[in-house]
C-alpha cells in the first residue's frame, strides 16, 4: 500500500499543517508498517505555475514534470495533505501540484451525463489549519475546494482533520492542535 504525504505551508518547522501530516503519517506507518511513503515539499521544491505550453504538452520538460507528478499521485493509495488556510483558501503551490493531478482522461472525463472522476479508491486526509475561526462559513473556500476537487476526481473518502483559531494565542494553537489530533486517533484506520 503506497502513501503520498504532501506539505504546502511556507513555515517551514513553524507549520501547524506540517506538524499534523507528521503525526498522522507516523500513526498511519505505525498500524500499517508495509506502507511505502513517498514525501512531496511544495514549499521546498515547489511545481511552477500550469502555463499553457504545459499544458498543452510544447513543453517536453514541463510535461514529463507533471507526468512524474501524476503517476506518483495514481499510484498511491492513502493522500496526506498539509492545507493551511491562505487568503481565505489554499497555498498556490497546492493550487499548482493540483493542476497536475487533475488532467482530463487520466483522473476524470466527460462523458454524456457530465464529468465523472475516475481516481476513486483513495483515501484522503487533509490537515487543515487556519489562523481564524471560519468553520465551514462562507468564507470557507479550502476545505469545500479541496472537497468539491477531489469529489470531482472520484474520491469519495475525504476526512478533514482541522486545527483553527491558531493565530489567537500560544496556548490556543497548542489546545486546537491537541484537539486535532484527537479527532484523527478517532477515525478509522484504512482496511
Amino acid at each position: 500500500m503506497n502513501l503520498l504525504h504532501i506539505d504546502s505551508s511556507a513555515l517551514g518547522a513553524n507549520s501547524a499543517s506540517r506538524e499534523l501530516t507528521a503525526a498522522i503519517v507516523a500513526r498511519l506507518h505505525a498500524e500499517r508498517p508495509d506502507l511505502t511513503l513517498r514525501y512531496r515539499d511544495l514549499d521546498r521544491n515547489p511545481l511552477p505555475h500550469l502555463t499553457g505550453t504545459a499544458l498543452t504538452r510544447a513543453d517536453a520538460q514541463a510535461a514529463a514534470a507533471g507526468d512524474a507528478v501524476l503517476d506518483e499521485f495514481l499510484a498511491a493509495d492513502i493522500l496526506v495533505i498539509g492545507a493551511p488556510m491562505y487568503n481565505l483558501s489554499i497555498p498556490s503551490t497546492l493550487k499548482a501540484w493540483i493542476d497536475r493531478i487533475a488532467v482530463a482522461g487520466k483522473t476524470f472525463r466527460y462523458g454524456p451525463n457530465g464529468p465523472e472522476g475516475l481516481a476513486g479508491t483513495k483515501r484522503v486526509i487533509v490537515a487543515s489549519t487556519r489562523g481564524g475561526m471560519h468553520g465551514n462559513g462562507p468564507m470557507d473556500f479550502q476545505e469545500t475546494y479541496l472537497r468539491a476537487l477531489f469529489g470531482f476526481l472520484g474520491i469519495n473518502e475525504i476526512e478533514f482533520v482541522r486545527a483553527e483559531g491558531l493565530a489567537m494565542s500560544a496556548n490556543n494553537r497548542a489546545d486546537k492542535l491537541h484537539e486535532a489530533l484527537q479527532q484523527f486517533d478517532a477515525l478509522p484506520l484504512a482496511a
